[in-house]
């Protein structure tokens, strides 16, 4: 089971939450806030597994709040659900522990996929914001953030060599370059091969 709660200044947004994660056998809603100070006080005694979070909120902000929450209690999972739809902003709650952004017109379908995603320590974007996450990278970003030797690597996956022919090719051990593809996968926010040859082949990387 996972224990959610929601916080938001508009009633009418919680209860419309608070109603569609009602049906979810394995989501219980513990807990809604309209202000922030209420919330803090009741994560002394009791903690949910995961956070919807309001950015535009009464005396402390969504960000004021992750802040907190993320240092005094790193094991609540942090949803940003929000009208905000821009980027720099998206950025800074990541920055700030959050794992989930979300817009509030979102489908209940993605609601419960992120908090499900969440809920195991993993990242969860709506699409949207991952394609403006990675626009927002120019080649030059992407570059610098693979080594020479992902570099390397990424250009012979390009050239549709196998795990074991790039091994051989570069004197490197299976496991290694195994390593390897995986934090390229990692790092370009994808999710097989043929997302690594696209990302490479759109920002110039091999």
């Amino acid at each position: 089971m996972i224990n959610v709660a929601i916080i938001d200044d508009q009633v009418i947004i919680l209860n419309g939450i608070q109603k569609i994660l009602s049906e979810e056998k394995n989501i219980n809603v513990i807990a809604t806030y309209t202000n922030g100070d209420a919330m803090l006080q009741d994560f002394e005694t009791t903690q949910p597994n995961v956070l919807l979070l309001d950015i535009h909120m009464p005396n402390k902000s969504g960000t004021e709040l992750a802040t907190i929450i993320s240092k005094k209690y790193p094991t609540i999972k942090i949803i940003v659900l929000t009208n905000v739809d821009v980027l720099s902003q998206m950025k800074q709650m990541l920055q700030r522990g959050c794992l989930g952004y979300l817009l509030k017109d979102v489908s209940p379908k993605i609601l419960i996929k992120a908090i499900e995603t969440v809920h195991i320590g993993e990242q969860f974007l709506q699409e949207e914001f991952k394609v403006q996450l990675l626009n927002s990278l120019s080649g030059i970003n992407k570059e610098h953030l693979i080594t020479r030797r992902e570099k390397e690597i990424l250009k012979l996956i390009a050239e549709e060599n196998t795990n074991a022919e790039i091994a051989t090719k570069l004197f490197l051990s299976l496991r290694t370059v195994e390593n390897h593809r995986n934090n390229l996968l990692h790092k370009l926010d994808v999710k097989n091969t043929a997302g690594l040859v696209k990302v490479a082949m759109n920002e110039g990387l091999v």
